[in-house]
């Protein structure tokens, strides 16, 4: 065989090597390798609700500048929920709740290891009708507690606080500052971080050091209900030195500061 032949052949391998599933070019713990890990949690899903990345939302109609549109790039994660907030009330049993996240690439990293988190909400007048200036979508935890207890998971919800601006984008909410946090389960009663009792960040992380657990991430995901109605969106979630832009097109991880 004559050496151009063997160069075309060699080329070849390489170029099908680098398309066939399990290419060793894309490790399985590197997100920014695999947007396709985020998408809805089935199994904490509940009626029919929308988590869809979608262009936009621009506006609403008179806000100009950067408020106008997402913070990153041109789309946004957009969630839409039904709720206990309609008059007259739907039927009880049509409550939805939504979970929009990863089930991969977060999974046995330390829950201690966060330093910031948050992200960028778009907020309405209506759903703030609905439920209230804290009706808010929230960020979740899946979590091994690792208490010395029998109790191997627990959830690990942040409440934001009220978005400062309405029918517009939010500027970046800092779940380390604002807010509180809260576990459900018995995990929650004994850190004393439960839905009644929220958290700060701060509180939260020394009630697990204070007791030498060392929690671990199942999953994170953006979520809503099931409680009001709310229909918006959230982009630029932040983890670490990482803000997740939802793009119609996909999750792209950029590194940032």
């Amino acid at each position: 065989m004559r050496r151009g032949t063997v160069l075309v052949a060699a080329l070849l391998v390489a170029v099908i090597a680098a398309f066939l599933p399990g290419s060793a070019s894309a490790g399985t713990d590197d997100n920014r390798d695999h947007p396709d890990h985020w998408g809805i949690i089935t199994r904490n899903t509940i009626g029919s609700p929308v988590a869809e990345l979608r262009n936009g939302p621009f506006g609403s109609f008179g806000v100009t500048g950067t408020a106008a549109r997402p913070p990153y790039g041109r789309g946004s994660l957009g969630i839409e929920v039904v709720g206990r907030s309609l008059n007259p009330p739907l039927n009880p049993q049509v409550i939805e709740r939504v979970d929009f996240g990863n089930e991969v690439d977060f999974f046995g990293k330390s829950l201690l290891g966060l330093r910031r988190i948050g992200f960028h909400v778009f907020q309405t007048d209506e759903n703030v009708d609905y439920g209230g200036v804290r009706n808010m979508p929230n960020i979740r935890f899946e979590i091994d507690p690792n208490l010395n207890t029998t109790e191997e998971y627990s959830s690990l919800v942040w409440l934001p606080g009220p978005s400062p601006v309405t029918d517009s984008w939010s500027p970046f909410l800092d779940a380390t500052r604002t807010g509180g946090w809260y576990l459900t389960g018995n995990t929650g009663t004994v850190t004393g971080c439960t839905l009644a009792t929220p958290c700060t960040f701060t509180a939260l992380k020394a009630a697990f050091t204070s007791r030498n657990a060392r929690p671990t991430v199942y999953t994170i995901a953006v979520s809503k209900g099931p409680d009001f109605m709310w229909i918006g969106a959230v982009d630029g979630l932040r983890l670490n030195d990482h803000v997740y832009d939802f793009e119609r097109s996909g999750v792209t991880a950029r590194k940032v500061p």
